[in-house]
């Protein structure tokens, strides 16, 4: 079995695991959230959520009242160089802020999750631990359906949100801090 498959176990065992705890387990967010979390759990790396303990835990006890609390969760999110883009991005994506009210701590958290994963350098499916690009869009076209309406020439999500947040403050579009990293940033950014 190859280092990705082991992977890929883990976190879904770990998403079986909080579902087994949910309230609702066949509830569209539930399911987004055991997954996004389960994939962080697996991987030991809960910081790249970029939620609080405190936000952890509220969000587990709203979805997965009866699991345990993840051991390694963080108390505090370290100050970051690029803290300031994760609270610009994150403000953006809950202006847009369709399926859940914008002051909801559900949204506040998935906004967060999304904002934090710009900052890893890989595709943004990847660094959310999904499957692929479709889960991605499944996951914004429910929250943020008119931010992806305006991707009409298909652009790769983290590029597209970098892009439309530079949009929205009125600066030329960047990379997000992720980008640079990321095995394709050539094929996003060509020289030149």
């Amino acid at each position: 079995m190859s280092s990705l498959e082991r992977a890929a176990d883990a976190r879904n065992a770990e998403v079986t695991r909080l579902l087994a705890h949910a309230t609702h387990r066949d509830a569209a967010d539930t399911v987004m959230f055991a997954r996004l979390i389960g994939a962080k759990c697996a991987s030991g790396e809960l910081l790249h959520l970029g939620l609080t303990r405190d936000a952890l835990d509220a969000l587990r006890s709203r979805h997965f009242p009866s699991a345990a609390t993840p051991h390694a969760a963080p108390e505090h999110i370290a100050a970051a160089a690029h803290q300031p883009f994760v609270q610009a991005l994150r403000a953006f994506l809950l202006r847009d802020e369709t399926s859940l009210a914008a002051q909801d701590a559900d949204a506040q958290c998935l906004a967060t999750i999304i904002a934090t994963a710009c900052l890893r350098p890989d595709h943004l499916w990847r660094d959310l631990g999904l499957d692929g690009r479709d889960d991605v869009t499944a996951i914004l076209t429910r929250h943020y359906p008119q931010l992806v309406a305006r991707n009409v020439d298909g652009t790769r999500w983290k590029k597209f949100l970098a892009r439309e947040l530079a949009f929205a403050e009125g600066r030329a579009p960047a990379p997000a801090p992720g980008c640079p990293g990321c095995e394709d940033y050539a094929f996003c950014y060509p020289p030149g």
